[in-house]
This record gives structure tokens, sequence and C-alpha cells, in this order.
């Protein structure tokens, strides 16, 4: 196994000039040294062939002892510097000073085929940045992050991906509610991989602190490493780049609401200056489809992260990060105005969006899609309606026959049988429309049902899942994994085999742990 490391990270920005590794405020640096914690018995559960090749590694390469021990953390590999970030960050809604990889090391910069890639274990003990905490993980919560980051990927949102899962042979004590009921679970080790894990918060620790020396240096590398395009770094670049993040996040953000994705936990240090979904904690898949829905246990009272509210977040912040770069612009107005034209382009976006989700093309004129579309959201919030399930059954209705939509769709509801008349006839109306909307449009049935499951995912990974494949591992059975891996390769295939994974939430999953609320330690 040679990975080609470059370790431009380290070479091009400014460190930490302590190498011990106590927890501390690290100040003008961008990073800090830090060695992996070892390991007492690793074991490699599953690793991504996809994402192996994408860095260089081979199918023997991931069966050899020395991809074990580099991503359990036991050994280091040849060229490679570990260290972990330093950041900070807005917690909803509030300042927090210095936050930083608390419990994740990157090991560098990886170069394959022209692309660069940073490769970073999470669990992977602890850095300066740790606050309190072990820099450790469990099993569950690296289930959840390895397969979610590599289904988002396949559903085509820009995320981060995973290279591989390992068990470290290593108990770590967590309180998994916050609740003071604190147990030993196993630990874990995930490999994440991205071009990069930089985040606004990145650059909001400069800000804060009238760093602007080194808040200038790291944008500089980010223009120059992610964003050469707009040019050399100066004013107007600084403003094209911070309008290219604002494009960038509303188009994950978007991608979000498409497939019923909640993030849980929004805060600017989770949230990538590329425009990746990125730090998979206490995230969510919409059963039900509600707007006012979070997974999050922290944000239970407030909802701040509620999947309605995921596109107003993304607005904020960006607000804090056009704060972080006015130091190098000096000039609010055309931060303003970009952050403004997100707004605007928000609104065209979504009905974009949820134009192709019902097979629609702009020959119905926008006002009459918004209207149809609207009525469409309030009907879904009524009674509990699974999204995946509608939307993806929703290909099925014919345009000629608008008295049978409610049969196409029927499955997505959770209690049919207790569904008022006055529902149902408002889903008679409502189905009249989008018929009479539909004869507008020159495709015909079978080609709109083609287009509209290009966009309708007919599998996600529900948290009922991922709980399932979670308590299988604890059992140290680990087929389950392999398969949730499987089915989400291709979520937009019928795949026959799996079928009986195109289910609502059972209702055991409703209130159980992992499967309807998760705390950021998930």
């Amino acid at each position: 196994m040679n990975l080609r490391i470059s370790n431009r990270f380290t070479k091009e920005l400014p460190g930490d000039l302590i190498y011990e590794n106590t927890r501390r405020q690290v100040h003008s640096a961008c990073y800090s040294y830090v060695t992996p914690k070892k390991t007492s018995g690793p074991t490699l559960i599953h690793a991504s062939e996809l994402v192996a090749d994408a860095i260089g590694i081979s199918s023997e390469g991931i069966n050899s002892p020395e991809f074990l021990n580099i991503f359990s953390g036991n050994a280091i590999a040849s060229g490679s510097a570990p260290y972990a970030m330093c950041y900070g960050g807005h917690q909803f809604g509030h300042w927090a000073g210095q936050l930083g990889d608390g419990r994740a090391i990157n090991l560098g910069q990886v170069e394959h085929r022209d692309k660069q890639w940073t490769l970073q274990l999470k669990g992977a003990g602890p850095t300066p940045y740790s606050r309190t905490a072990d820099g450790l993980a469990v099993l569950r919560s690296s289930i959840r992050e390895y397969l979610c980051s590599e289904a988002m990927h396949h559903l085509g949102v820009p995320t981060t991906r995973a290279l591989s899962l390992m068990l470290t042979g290593d108990q770590v004590m967590r309180d998994m509610l916050y609740d003071g009921n604190q147990a030993y679970e196993k630990g874990a080790v995930v490999c994440r991989v991205s071009p990069s894990f930089l985040r606004f918060g990145s650059f909001e620790i400069f800000a804060a602190r009238k760093d602007i020396d080194s808040l200038k240096t790291l944008a500089d590398y980010t223009i120059r490493q992610y964003y050469s395009h707009l040019g050399e770094p100066r004013k107007e670049t600084y403003i094209a780049l911070f309008k290219e993040v604002t494009e960038r996040t509303l188009d994950m953000i978007i991608h979000w609401q498409r497939i019923g994705f909640v993030h849980g936990v929004m805060n600017t240090d989770n949230l990538s200056i590329l425009g990746l979904t990125i730090d998979y904690g206490p995230y969510g898949w919409l059963e039900g489809y509600d707007y006012g829905w979070t997974p999050n246990t922290t944000d239970r009272q407030h909802k701040r992260y509620r999947y309605g509210n995921q596109p107003n977040i993304g607005l904020w912040n960006l607000a804090q990060l056009a704060n972080a770069l006015y130091p190098l612009i000096n000039e609010a107005a055309p931060l303003e105005d970009i952050l403004k034209h997100y707004k605007d382009q928000y609104e065209t976006k979504s009905l974009a969006m949820m134009q192709s989700k019902l097979g629609l093309t702009n020959a119905g004129g926008p006002n009459e899609d918004e209207e149809l579309i609207g009525r469409l959201r309030g009907l879904l919030q009524q009674v509990e309606t699974d999204m995946t399930i509608f939307f993806r059954n929703l290909g099925d209705f014919k345009k000629n026959d608008p008295e049978g939509g409610f049969t196409v769709i029927e499955a997505a509801f959770y209690q049919l049988d207790q569904l008022p008349q006055t529902i149902s006839d408002q889903w008679s109306s409502w189905f009249e429309s989008y018929g009479k909307r539909l004869q507008k449009e020159a495709v015909n049935d079978a080609d709109r049902k083609r287009q509209m499951n290009l966009v309708n995912p007919k599998y996600v990974f529900r948290n009922y899942m991922a709980q399932l494949a979670i308590d299988d591992a604890d059992k140290g059975n680990y087929g389950l994994i392999e398969e949730m891996y499987t089915i989400l390769l291709n979520p937009y295939d019928e795949q026959p085999a799996y079928q009986r994974w195109f289910a609502k939430r059972p209702e055991w999953a409703r209130h159980k742990v992992g499967c309807s609320m998760l705390s950021c330690s998930s």
C-alpha cells in the first residue's frame, strides 16, 4: 500500500508551536500535531472499495496488515504528519469560542489521479481541542457515520466520504442521552475522506481573535487549493469565494430537503467551506413528512435545526462566515448582496426541486406549480405520511386517471384506516389538479416515472435501519452493515431483493432510542 501523501495543509499553513498534547487554547495556528492513540485489538468491520480506489488503495491493500494498522491509528503511514485542526464556531446560535478537532485526527493529504483527498480518523484519541472529552468514538455512532456518508454520496448529495470502519478492541464510557446513565460501549474508528475538512468555524476563530494575518493566510490557501478558478487572492476574489461557498451551501441544503435528510446540528463548525455534508452526528431521515421534526435531543425544545428550518440556518451560518471574511474585504454591501441572492435563489431552486419530484417542468408556470406544491405540503403534514414512499410511489400516477391517485400513494399513510373522509376528499381534489397539470407536459407517464425515479430515491438510510445494523454489530454480526451498504450503493434502483427495506418505520421504532431522537454523541 503506497499512499502519495503531500501534507500540503501543514506545509502551507501556520501550526501550533507547542507539541505537547494537552487541552488548551491554541493561538495563531490552523492545526496542532497529534499522534493517534494506539488501540488494543483493531478489527476491520467494513471498507469501501470505491473510496479506497479513489485514493489509490487496491482491494488487496484493504486486506493488508498495513491498512489495519494505519486506519486504526496504530501506525503512521510513511510521510504522514498527523494533526488536529483548530477552529471555532457558533453552536445553537451562540459563539462557543475555540472548538477544533476534539476527536478527529487528520493523517494528511493524499494525491491520486490529479485529485487531492484528506484522510481523517474519527475516534482516534484526544487532541488539544478535546476539552474534557476523551477523543474516542463508539461503535454505534461510527456505524451511522460510515454508512450514512456513503449513502449520501450515492444519493447525489455533496458529502464527505468514508473509507473504513474498525473496532478498536477498547471499551469507551458514554452517556448516550446525557441523562446521567453512563455505560461502557465498544470503541471504533472511522476513516473519513474529503478534499478538505475546513469549516466556516476555521475562519471564524481568527476573525474573533482579530488575527487577520492568519485569516488571510487561510483564505489564500483555500482559494489556491480549492477555488483556484477564481483567480489570485485579492478583495474581489474573497468576495467571489464567499459567493461560491454560498451557492454550494444552498445546493447542498436543497439536496437535503429533496431526500428528507435532517442534519440535526448545523452549527457553524459543522458547515464545510466546500459545501459538503460534514459531521454525521444526531442526523435523521424524515419518516413522516414533518417540517417541524429534529432528530437532536439537545434541540428538542427550540427545534432550531428542524427539517423546515435548514435553509434559514444555512443563511444564518453564511452570515457568520461573511462576518469572518469581512476584515479581508472591508465592505459590507457585496456580502449583503450575496446573502440576499441566497434568499432569492432558495425560492427558485426549492420550486425547481419540488417540480422535479413531481415530474413537472416549467410548462405550467411558477404560480400554478407553487399553488399545487403548497397544497401538497399542507396535505402531507395533516396526517402522518411517509415521505420516501409517497414520492417514490407517486411516479405510478396516471395523468388520465386522477381518481386512481389515492390508491397509488395509500401505502405511504401510517394509519390509513383512520384517515378522515375530509382528508380523503382533499387528496382527491389535489390529484384532480395534479392530473390536469400533467396534461400540459409533453412526456408520457412511463417517461415521467423514469424521470421522477431519478430524484425520488426508493431507499434511504432510515434511522431504524441504522439501529438494526447497530444492534446486530454489537453482537458481533456485521451482515446488516454489508446489506445496508450494498442497498445504498444504488438507492434509486428498484432492487427487488431488498424490497423489505422499502417500508415505513415499524411501530417499535417510533420512540426507540437511536430511531427517533439522538444526542450529539450519537
